[in-house]
């Protein structure tokens, strides 16, 4: 072939997303540090005690488990734990996470008016 059947994928540069609240103005180059998703939420919540709850489908011996401990670390595709009453660590993977409770209030901040995005 002459290497012109298909074309190279082309994305658009520097797109101009819709404003949050304040008519702050942020392009696809400059998005907000801190967005919602999962780890960064418990990243915020680093220090604080929680039961994660896990689902393994592929094992009949671990199908549900709880981890009872303190986030120690968060990552896009991890959790670290340590329970402070055997003074184990776990090393989590996000796949199996099902959902997380929290012993105290969940700092979950948003506040794009006191953010500099430029």
């Amino acid at each position: 072939m002459n290497g012109n059947f298909f074309s190279n994928p082309t994305f658009p540069t520097n797109t101009t997303l819709e404003s949050p609240p304040g008519n702050i103005n942020f392009s696809t180059t400059s998005l907000p540090m801190e967005q919602s998703y999962i780890e960064n939420i418990l990243r915020l919540n680093k220090g604080k005690k929680v039961k994660a709850y896990y689902s393994y489908p592929d094992s009949n011996e671990w199908r549900d488990k709880i981890y009872d401990g303190v986030i120690e670390e968060a990552g896009r595709d991890h959790l670290i734990m340590s329970d402070p009453k055997t003074g184990e660590w776990y090393l989590l993977r996000m796949i199996y996470l099902n959902y997380v409770v929290f012993e105290e209030r969940i700092n979950y901040s948003h506040d794009y008016s006191e953010k500099n995005f430029s």
